[in-house]
């Protein structure tokens, strides 16, 4: 469609070259950064490949360019998407019923390592994508490693320490997928219907982001109603929304691999005064947690402010996390702003501010979200969705 951003090429070289220093710097050999369909985003950031099915991996080398490997089975596929010209296939990236392949011919890891540091010594090997990694592809990463005698190490942190800072690229795929979420969430309170079920409405926000342009959701909607809201991850369900529900509807839009995502609760009805209180202390907790997001500010500092706020406001007990985390190729990337976070806010990183209250004893909850950034003074609300009671009469 027209007027939906994308990041150029020139972005995704510079990428592999900014984490080239960081292995200089840090004396790693090579960097695996490896991603499946549901979490792509460590392949995704170097190559804009989206691995389905499969799994897959960019191979980084501390010097020279770097290799996409994909499994068996998605190479004209991934010739079809990628911005990395080299690629590698590998049994070990096959989907998990494990086909064996016979007669196909195929790379492995010994081989690309080879390939890559060109005779040289791999003495530090590190992984973006390590908690995500299946005991199958680690321990044909051990096989592969052992003639050099090289231990598989955790390099999630040069990968994160990458993308937290976003460029302008980053931001206009960010602000494009936020306005689509925006209509969509529109469009969704002008069709949600007393008697339709959370699966059901669900399918309005997917339709919907769609046709606007959207690639994908960024995650699997959230439509919980009544008894049940109070599942801080979950998925809709075949139930029925009933008069005076509230419902949780939370939403997002990706595009060219950038999340967004709003999450506002919806009355079926009158809202009642605890319905009110709840939802009125949960606007109020993401305003001022969104007014102390300033460059210098330490991250710990803010999530301790909110700890105290929510528990100044009455509802101590409803408190599961928060208040932000990460956002950008995925919605919910590095880093988090938590009680013992040791790192200072920076321009332009983005963050979903992202308030959850539940209660487990009346099984009910809500989240309020939005994604921001911050700016030189302060912070620009990128989905900036209105704060208001939404009662569906």
């Amino acid at each position: 469609m027209k007027d939906i951003p994308a990041i150029p090429l020139n972005e995704y070289k510079d990428r592999v070259l900014r984490a080239q220093q960081r292995m200089e710097r840090e004396g790693l050999d090579l960097l695996m950064c490896y991603g499946n369909e549901a979490e792509p985003q460590y392949v995704r950031y170097f190559s804009g490949y989206w691995p389905s099915f499969e799994t897959a991996g960019v191979l980084i080398p501390r010097r020279g360019e770097p290799m996409l490997l994909i499994g068996p089975e998605s190479y004209t596929y991934a010739a079809d998407r990628t911005k990395i010209p080299v690629i590698r296939q590998l049994k070990a990236f096959r989907e998990s019923s494990e086909p064996e392949y016979p007669g196909k011919k195929l790379d492995s890891f010994a081989a690309v390592f080879e390939e890559a540091v060109q005779g040289a010594a791999i003495k530090r090997f590190g992984v973006a994508g390590y908690p995500l990694m299946t005991i199958g592809v680690y321990k044909a990463l051990k096989e592969a490693l052992a003639p050099y005698g090289t231990e598989i190490e955790n390099a999630d942190g040069i990968v994160n320490a990458l993308r937290m800072i976003k460029t302008e690229n980053e931001l206009a795929c960010m602000r494009a997928a936020a306005r689509i979420t925006r209509s969509t969430f529109d469009y969704v309170l002008e069709n949600i219907r007393e008697g339709m079920t959370e699966q059901q409405v669900a399918g309005l926000a997917l339709g919907r982001m769609h046709m606007l342009g959207a690639e994908r959701e960024s995650y699997p909607p959230w439509v919980l109603t009544g008894a049940g809201s109070d599942q801080a991850i979950s998925r809709p369900r075949n139930k029925v929304i009933k008069k005076g529900d509230m419902t949780f509807i939370q939403i997002g839009a990706r595009v060219d691999g950038y999340a967004s995502s709003i999450g506002r609760p919806v009355i079926m009805g009158k809202a009642t005064e605890e319905q009110r209180r709840l939802i009125e202390a949960a606007y109020k907790a993401q305003q001022d947690v969104i007014a102390r997001l300033k460059p210098g500010v330490p991250a710990r500092e803010i999530a301790q402010f909110h700890i105290d706020n929510v528990t100044a406001l009455g509802y101590k007990d409803w408190l599961l996390y928060g208040p932000f985390h990460g956002n950008g190729t995925m919605e919910g990337e590095a880093p988090w702003v938590e009680t013992d976070s040791d790192y200072l806010i920076e321009k332009n990183m983005t963050f979903c501010a992202d308030i959850f209250l539940g209660n487990t004893q009346k099984h009910i909850g809500l989240r309020i979200e939005d994604v921001v950034r911050v700016t030189d003074g302060g912070a620009e609300n990128l989905t900036d969705y209105p704060r208001k009671i939404f009662e569906i009469t």
